[in-house]
């Protein structure tokens, strides 16, 4: 891969899918998927969202709220599913692993709608790959 950061939906999806691909050709621990603070308005702490891939696996932190927008979305894409959630007492919200049993341009559209229908992000955020 040579490029690493995207703006509008259609580089964010081939940048996803590259991503996916080049984790999975690579035997990678994990892919991460960070959004840039300065697109970051969800308000939603300190930290922007992100997701990460690992294997088949996603991983995502969610509020109460982002997790049924998580559940709903999850209801379009019927060949992935939670696995686990976690809530840890000293941590807000929870943490989501879904199984994505998909190739790298479904797990990409994923990605793509999850950061814009769970988190709610604008159609112009900047989403940066930070690992691979």
């Amino acid at each position: 891969m040579t490029r690493f950061d995207a703006a509008g939906e259609d580089e964010r999806l081939k940048l996803f899918a590259d991503a996916a691909a080049a984790h999975r050709a690579r035997s990678g621990d994990v892919m991460t998927v960070d959004v840039d603070p300065a697109s970051d308005d969800t308000e939603g702490g300190e930290v922007p969202p992100w997701i990460q891939l690992a294997g088949t696996e996603l991983i995502m932190d969610c509020t109460d709220e982002e997790l049924e927008r998580l559940k709903d979305l999850l209801s379009e894409f019927p060949e992935f599913r939670i696995d686990e959630l976690v809530s840890p007492e000293e941590a807000e919200g929870t943490n989501a692993v879904v199984t994505a049993r998909s190739d790298a341009n479904r797990v990409a559209g994923f990605v793509e709608r999850a950061f814009r229908e769970v988190y709610e992000l604008d159609a112009e955020y900047r989403a940066w790959v930070t690992a691979i």
